[in-house]
Parts: structure tokens; C-alpha cells; sequence
């Protein structure tokens, strides 16, 4: 299994390996063209094409995905999206094409651009029973199911995403930790006016985001302490509670300080 997220160098380079195995009908040869990439990031053939893993930047698979189009169909309810992100919880995505699922999953880790962490995503999962305990095995995802029986499996979600009819539900083991408040309006506001705008390409609209991203995560800075033989900043609850956020942005930093493993325990 990959390393890396990059679906269009890893489609790439099994187009090649293929081509090859249809020419000398023998794996052989294509394990030595892999074994070239594996080892040099190079394989080349005049007959079966060249593959130079350079050529395929991460950040570009990062970025191919659409966050406009994810704010069009859902509008403010983005913003339930981004905070279960924030707050590393479970978001499942049901859409009985498989091809929808890849292209909405794909996008959804930009919203949290700072993390740059594509190994949450597990784009098509089948409700047997030894995918699910690898799921379950998991803190935080997004898992795309074709299977709508997924919709009955709440133990498998904590924001369900019904992408084939746009509709956005949370579980109520998470209604608390997902209370929406001031910030979140705010929040859902710049997500999307920024995507509205037409002068604005999709990667604009991620930085738009990353920013406001980083004023959330540098007050949650200003809000720990050092503890002695704790390298790792801790949240100080007292002073979260002097600085008398609106109840709902209090909730929130709270989580989002225990998604970043900054609670004391």
C-alpha cells in the first residue's frame, strides 16, 4: 500500500506495468519496472512509456479536488464538514457511484490545509466485516460507502454525508462537541463567500480557510501553559474560561484542544 496520496501517479504507473505485462505476458518484468521506481523513481521504455515520480507533485493531488463545488452543493452546512475535520471525528459518505464519493473525499482533508494529512481517507469501504474493524480501528476519517445500509450503522459515524441527495446529519453522540455558535457562523460566512467568488481559484479559497484557520489554532495557543517534564503545551482551562468566549466557541476550542492531544491527563 502507498505511502503517499497520489491518484494520478500511481494511475499513471499502472497503465505502464500493464502495457508491459500485455507485451511479455510475465510479472517478471513488471516487477523489475517497479522495483526501478521503488528504488530510483525512474522506470523508461520506448515501447511502454517512461514514469518519473517527480513529475507527479503531492501538493498537486492535494489541490485536484474541488472545494468550490463542495460549498456549492452544501452552502453553510460546509462548515459542519469543517469542524468535524478540525475536531478529528468520523464523517462517513454514502453516493451509490463510486466515482462521486473519490471526487467529493478527495477534497474534504483541505479544508484542513495545516495538517496536510490524506491518510484520514478511505475513499471506498464495503460494510464487511473485516473493513469495518480496520475502520473502527481508526480516530478520525472519512470513509466513502456505496452500500446505503451504511446510513443504518451509526456506530460507524459521528457526521453522516448522504452526497446523492446533499445532506449533512449529525450523530448525537456528537451533538455536544458539534454545537455551532458565533465562530462557526463566521466561519461558514468566509467559506462561502470566498468560494462564491469567481475571481478566486480553488487553491485561493483553501488559503482563505488555512488563514482563518491559523487565528483559530494561534488563540488556542495563547490559552496553554508548559507543564514541568511536559514538552507538549497543555490547554489551561482556567484561563479558557476567563476569557469568556460565547459558550459554543468555548465547546469548541475545548475539543479542538483535545483533537490536538493539548488536554492534560
Amino acid at each position: 500500500m502507498a505511502k503517499d496520496f497520489n491518484p494520478e501517479k500511481y494511475a499513471a504507473f499502472t497503465r505502464i506495468l500493464c502495457r508491459i505485462y500485455l507485451k511479455h505476458g510475465s510479472p517478471v518484468k513488471m516487477m523489475e519496472s517497479y522495483i526501478a521506481v521503488l528504488t530510483k523513481g525512474i522506470c523508461q521504455s520506448e515501447e511502454n512509456g517512461s514514469f518519473l515520480s517527480k513529475d507527479f507533485d503531492a501538493r498537486k493531488a492535494y489541490l485536484a479536488g474541488s472545494i468550490k463545488d463542495i460549498v456549492s452543493q452544501f452552502g453553510m452546512e460546509t462548515v459542519i464538514l469543517y469542524t468535524a475535520l478540525m475536531l478529528k471525528k468520523r464523517i462517513v459518505v454514502y453516493h451509490p457511484r463510486i466515482e462521486a464519493i473519490q471526487e467529493f473525499t478527495r477534497t474534504l482533508p483541505a479544508l484542513v490545509w495545516h495538517r496536510q494529512d490524506w491518510s484520514i481517507l478511505h475513499s471506498y469501504v464495503h460494510l464487511n466485516e473485516e473493513e469495518v474493524e480496520a475502520l473502527k480501528a481508526c480516530t478520525g476519517y472519512i470513509a466513502g460507502f456505496t452500500d446505503s445500509e451504511v446510513n443504518s450503522r451509526p456506530d460507524l459515524y459521528d457526521v453522516y454525508v448522504n452526497l446523492a441527495d446533499s445532506e449533512i446529519t449529525i450523530s448525537p453522540v456528537v451533538k455536544e462537541a458539534m454545537t455551532m455558535g458565533k465562530l462557526h457562523k463566521e466561519i461558514g460566512q468566509l467559506i462561502v463567500q470566498s468560494a462564491e467568488d469567481p475571481d478566486k481559484s480553488d487553491s485561493q479559497v483553501i488559503k482563505d480557510i488555512s488563514l482563518k484557520t491559523k487565528e483559530i489554532l494561534a488563540t488556542l495557543a495563547s490559552l496553554t501553559e508548559v507543564s514541568d517534564g511536559n514538552e507538549k503545551p497543555t490547554l489551561n482551562s482556567e484561563a479558557l474560561k476567563q476569557k469568556r468566549f460565547p459558550p459554543a466557541t468555548e465547546n469548541f476550542l475545548f475539543h479542538l484542544a483535545a483533537a490536538e492531544q493539548m488536554l492534560k491527563i
